[in-house]
């Protein structure tokens, strides 16, 4: 029996929500032994290299591409082993290529990627750091293969937790650095390889037991690793559009000395509700909408999608109402203690607040793209995808002078509304799976309703009371009393109002 959607949502989501906790446990770390400056703006412009690639050789191409031709393997019984595994070999050798190709080239791609540092002690740093930290895509890509495997078979716990070794890993390398008094961009830096091969190795030793045993081979070229990169190409571009914008965001911010250190701290907090509902959703909608339409079941379809937009809405909108009305008690909390100030705290509220009117676009990407993923079209989100980021360079560089910094958060967030309604217009093509918004538009009325007289509350709670609030102590004390009182007044009215997210388990067994 096929694992509830619900069930496997939560059960993805509960691993994210710890991943993004100790991810926040993390940065804050950062913002307290290092503090934006130029130090952290090398670690974060080398540290995004790696992930960059991430998005295009592991997300993009995996949870798009191979995730449905595996699926389908899996479910006719078509040697999904052999399948793997070959695509395992091929993987492999072309990561060991880029690698090496980077290693060399490294001055070249910082200077690609954050030219603003040129001029300053911060290239440096970041090719010294980006040498060290790059290696860790090729752990993590080999590491999505896996997880690949394991959400196809039904099994999202491992995959769902695995992120949360690199955050636990740089926490303790960060706490034993600053306790033994050593070079803690030492330890930090080195930690990012060391926790991509602690995630490969449980990955690897999750899918052996599934009786799919990946081991080392030749790559043989087929038929079918052509076919996975006819549509990996287009979808790791498609998914990959985020980091290309934030990489363009990146070009800008580095004219500014901690520019990229604000926005990387503001990128983390919207991050949060991202990941536990967007990505864990999206994680969970692609691999049972393919193994759906493979059976020809457009029912269970339908209901799956369903339950999943009604799951996003439900989380995206007191999200993005608590990130824009409310976000210095937050980022204070998080982030104003040793080496970041009260400065420092407001550059990331303001670009904070800006992230989260563009939260409910970012997550219904989430929710739409699988749509095309799961019947192997790739190439419209990719159509699509170079539009948004045409849309954010030219935002981003013509409003520089007029706004600062500040309009790299502005240009995310308008390029992910257009490319969130690009998806939705050209989805109608799809007809009852896509039609979801309209059956479910009161529920999701109900929710905005509820995320709005919630965020005006706090709005209100947070003018009157947050002035007071002199000592970190405090500042920490009320963030968590707005949370808590946010998360109360939600889910009261959303009650009173019968807008949770209807239950269609009965319909996905």
């Amino acid at each position: 029996m096929q694992v509830k959607l619900t069930k496997s949502v939560i059960t993805v989501g509960s691993w994210t929500l710890l991943s993004r906790i100790l991810g926040m446990v993390r940065e804050i770390l950062l913002s307290t032994f290092i503090g934006a400056g130029p130090l952290l703006d090398a670690f974060v412009a080398a540290f995004r290299l790696p992930n960059i690639f991430r998005r295009f050789f592991a997300e993009g191409a995996f949870n798009a591409a191979f995730v449905p031709l595996f699926a389908k393997r899996y479910e006719s019984n078509m040697e999904p082993k052999e399948f793997a595994n070959n695509v395992f070999a091929n993987l492999l050798t072309l990561l060991l290529i880029l690698t090496s190709i980077a290693m060399v080239f490294m001055p070249m791609l910082v200077f690609l990627t954050a030219a603003g540092f040129a001029s300053d002690e911060r290239f440096d740093s970041t090719v010294d750091f980006g040498r060290i930290m790059f290696p860790y895509i090729l752990f993590i890509s080999l590491a999505a293969l896996f997880s690949g495997i394991l959400n196809t078979t039904g099994r999202f716990a491992m995959a769902a937790a695995a992120p949360v070794i690199l955050n636990i890993i740089i926490v303790v390398a960060l706490l034993m650095a600053w306790a033994t008094q050593h070079n803690i961009m030492e330890w930090l830096v080195w930690s990012i390889p060391i926790a991509g091969i602690v995630q490969l190795s449980l990955l690897w030793l999750a899918t052996y037991k599934t009786g799919i045993k990946i081991t080392l081979s030749l790559p043989k070229w087929n038929k079918d690793i052509g076919n996975l990169i006819r549509l990996a190409i287009p979808a790791a571009l498609a998914g990959g559009v985020l980091q290309i914008n934030l990489l363009v965001g990146q070009l800008v911010a580095s004219q500014v000395t901690g520019a990229i250190s604000f926005l990387y701290f503001a990128d983390r907090l919207y991050q949060l509700p991202l990941g536990i509902a967007g990505i864990a959703v999206g994680t969970v909608l692609l691999p049972k909408l393919s193994r759906h339409l493979k059976t020809g079941n457009s029912n269970q379809a339908q209901n799956t999608y369903s339950q999943s937009a009604e799951m996003i809405w439900f989380v995206a909108l007191p999200s993005s109402f608590a990130l824009c009305l409310i976000p210095l008690p937050l980022v204070s909390a998080l982030f104003e203690h040793g080496e970041t100030s009260r400065q420092d705290a407001l550059a990331i509220s303001y670009a904070t607040a800006i992230y989260g009117l563009g939260l409910p676009a970012f997550m219904i990407q989430k929710l739409l793209q699988p749509l095309y993923f799961a019947r192997e079209d790739t190439k419209t989100p990719l159509r699509f995808a170079v539009i948004s980021m045409l849309l954010n360079a030219i935002l981003a560089i013509a409003l520089l002078n007029v706004m600062g910094w500040i309009a790299v958060a502005v240009a995310a967030s308008a390029s992910a509304w257009v490319t969130s309604i690009l998806l939705w217009i050209s989805a109608k093509k799809f007809g009852r799976a896509a039609s979801v918004l309209k059956t479910s538009t009161n529920r999701i009325k109900r929710t905005f309703f509820a995320s709005l007289v919630m965020g005006i509350i706090l709005l209100a709670i947070s003018q009157n009371l947050y002035t007071v609030m002199q000592t970190s102590a405090e500042r920490v004390f009320f963030a968590i009393a707005l949370v808590f009182a946010g998360s109360a007044i939600y889910l009261i009215i959303v009650y009173m109002l019968k807008a949770f997210p209807k239950n269609s388990e009965k319909a996905l067994n």
